[in-house]
């Protein structure tokens, strides 16, 4: 074997019947511009169905669709996507029949060909098909804030949360409501390529990277964000834009358009922090780049980051790292060194 040879994952994305098309967009666009931001790894993606055609949520016909497969290569991803109640036409009794054959057609096919060795990925109510095919039962998971009562009621043994983005447990990942199958994708991207990849990915989309709350942060800029509230996303774009600033709580209730006790409350809701743990943070995460970077000392540094002192600068370093900023700044030194 060429040891220069890609590494390729087959692909195998599932249409239901009344397919919300931006869960089959979203994803696999992500995967398309990984494979043109690296060469490491190949996603090699095929679409497949139980019906050759299936009208999409926009009533965008998508055509010449493989059939589901026989068997999957151990290796496989399956990435199922969510569908509609209505199109945006009506389809008739006729085609409503055909819609419950063809997605009863794909819950046998995931009951009978999904393997623990595959990769199960649902994208918004796609864990609805995955769940009567019992593949969700003692798993904890995820779906659009609309069908968590749907998939609680199919898999009750399921662990269902909510304002979740995504949620990984084992071979199996959920994710929430159309959108945030991008965020879930980039997330696979960050685990089978790299980080860098994924980021890579999220700025050509012109999207936000977030990790799943249990997961290990990709980075101290990413932590916190793996919700769906926009008021804490826009104060925390707004920190993370400029750290060193002057933050009151009062200045940022107010880009958030809410009190501030309703702030905090939401912060430690939403973001699983306070906020001024999140600006320390952020401020910690600028520090360490500086370090890096720079020949600043740790007076300079810590006044470029919004610390009173250098003394602030390493309190603060001390509760997220387990060596001083000069400690790190010598590791970083003979790293490049070697």
């Amino acid at each position: 074997m060429n040891a220069d040879a890609p590494q390729r994952v087959p692909v195998f994305v599932v249409l239901p019947p009344r397919t919300l098309l931006l869960d089959v967009a979203g994803p696999v666009e992500v995967l398309r511009v990984a494979n043109l931001a690296q060469s490491r790894v190949r996603f090699d993606v095929r679409h497949v169905s139980p019906s050759p055609r299936v009208t999409s949520s926009i009533g965008l016909v998508i055509a010449d669709l493989a059939a589901l497969p026989a068997s999957l290569p151990d290796d496989a991803v399956v990435i199922v996507a969510g569908s509609v109640t209505e199109l945006a036409f009506v389809d008739g009794a006729q085609g409503g029949q055909r819609a419950s054959e063809d997605e009863q057609t794909i819950v046998d096919w995931l009951r009978a060909r999904v393997r623990e060795c595959h990769s199960l990925i649902c994208i918004c109510s796609g864990a609805l098909l995955a769940a009567r095919a019992g593949w969700l039962d003692e798993r904890t998971c995820t779906t659009h804030f609309a069908c968590c009562g749907d998939l609680a009621r199919l898999a009750p043994r399921a662990r269902v949360v909510e304002n979740r983005l995504f949620v990984q447990d084992g071979n199996i990942r959920t994710s929430a409501g159309v959108s945030a199958g991008i965020d879930l994708m980039l997330h696979e991207v960050a685990q089978r390529v790299d980080t860098a990849c994924a980021l890579a990915v999220a700025r050509h989309l012109v999207v936000y990277l977030r990790r799943g709350g249990a997961d290990p942060q990709l980075s101290p800029w990413l932590a916190g964000r793996n919700h769906i509230h926009p008021a804490v996303h826009r104060v925390q774009d707004a920190i993370g834009s400029d750290p060193a600033h002057e933050w009151t709580l009062a200045g940022l209730a107010q880009a958030a358009s809410t009190s501030a006790r309703h702030l905090s409350r939401l912060f430690n809701e939403h973001a699983g922090m306070g906020i001024r743990d999140f600006i320390n943070r952020m401020r910690v995460a600028l520090a360490r780049e500086l370090i890096a970077n720079t020949r600043l000392d740790m007076e300079h540094v810590a006044e470029r980051c919004g610390f009173a002192s250098a003394r602030q600068l390493r309190r603060a370093w001390r509760r997220m790292h387990a060596t001083s900023p000069q400690a790190a700044r010598a590791l970083l030194e003979r790293s490049a060194a070697g």
